[in-house]
């Protein structure tokens, strides 16, 4: 039996544990994200005991997010607030007022979390978040998107470090140092440390996917699919998407120096945009429209959409894509901020259209719609 099976379902050692944190030794302070469930106790527990082991440590504020949605919420924030008091820890709950999508409501749920998260880290003068994502969740987030669809940026999974805005144009750096941990070692951890958690239903909900992709886990790695496996794969496609961002750079800097205008235009020759690699020639009209437009990262499968109809016209071709408008023609490739979108002025046309219907109606008319 080798050393990683022996160790799979064991308890952390203090030496794997201080490897987690290291580098943090002289930040400020540190925000854990701990919702109370076993993952994010255990990132509390862990940080907690490396923090006493420093002669000087960062302060710990462990933020709990009670988003509203279960009853039980209130009492598990309560439970985290008691064992951070217990631990030396400082606790902050955050609470997400307002109305509930009724659709989308884990992604909504999971983008509150990180507004929540950000602004405590900004208002407490902390730049790292901690989180408590482990292997199997990068396992999961693996199977999603490749069952999304996504292209080798998605594949990569979770990154150990990340840049998240915390408003007023500053950044704060989010970090899963659990991210090669299996759960089963942390819940060991728990265990060997008398510390009990929540379980949180919406775990084993079968109406979020990520929930069904969970109860596939066990059968996937019977054929060989594990948690250890999917992790590989996305450090792999991790490795081939930086080596992919350095052919982009290149070819940025021969097609297209920067710096670029605000807006746009940014121009590519059309003929040396034709011959580049499939991969590097649609990063590159990405990150030219993200530039010029208006609305944000385009979505890969529009992009792949208008990246083929460029391939394929043998003459003038204009699209609007996210806030930027695309003009090919035989010698130039010209990417701008678009115009107001045309479906404005179609639905002011309409208005006006209406408007005169309405004026023109007989009274008799009128009120029976009015009625």
């Amino acid at each position: 039996m080798n050393r990683s099976a022996r160790t799979a379902d064991q308890a952390l050692r203090d030496d794997e544990a201080n490897a987690l944190f290291s580098g943090l030794e002289n930040s400020r302070g540190l925000v854990l994200a701990v919702s109370g469930g076993g993952d994010s106790t255990a990132l509390l527990v862990l940080a907690a005991r490396w923090a006493k082991r420093l002669k000087r440590a960062p302060k710990l504020i462990a933020v709990t997010i009670d988003h509203g949605l279960r009853p039980e919420g209130a009492r598990e924030a309560a439970a985290v607030k008691r064992l951070a008091r217990r631990l030396g820890v400082a606790h902050r709950i955050l609470r997400w007022r307002g109305t509930k999508p009724k659709t989308g409501l884990q992604e909504a749920a999971r983008s509150v979390r990180y507004r929540l998260l950000g602004q405590a880290a900004a208002k407490a003068g902390c730049a790292h978040i901690l989180t408590a994502h482990t292997l199997d969740d990068q396992a999961e987030t693996v199977l999603f998107r490749l069952a999304r669809g996504s292209g080798l940026v998605g594949l990569a999974g979770m990154a150990h470090v990340s840049p998240l805005p915390t408003g007023a144009d500053r950044i704060a750096f989010l970090l899963r140092p659990l991210l090669r941990i299996p759960k089963a070692r942390l819940l060991a951890t728990l265990r060997a440390a008398g510390i009990s958690h929540s379980e949180d239903p919406s775990n084993r909900d079968p109406r979020f996917t990520r929930s069904r992709l969970r109860e596939l886990m066990p059968h996937l790695a019977r054929e060989g699919l594990n948690a250890h496996g999917l992790s590989r794969f996305a450090a792999r496609m991790r490795r081939a998407d930086r080596a992919i961002e350095v052919a982009v750079g290149a070819a940025r800097d021969v097609l297209a120096p920067e710096p670029w205008p605000e807006g746009g235009p940014v121009r590519f020759e059309t003929a040396r945009f034709a011959n580049l690699p499939a991969e590097v020639a649609l990063r590159l009209l990405a990150g030219a429209i993200l530039h010029a437009g208006n609305e944000g990262p385009v979505e890969l499968a529009k992009l792949e959409s208008l990246y083929e109809a460029m391939r394929q016209t043998a003459s003038r071709l204009r699209r609007t894509l996210a806030g930027a408008l695309v003009t090919l023609d035989s010698d130039w490739i010209v990417v701008e901020r678009a115009p107001a979108r045309r479906f404005a002025a179609r639905r002011a046309a309409s208005r006006r259209r209406t408007a005169a219907m309405w004026a023109a109606m007989p009274k008799r008319r009128k009120e029976r719609f009015t009625k």
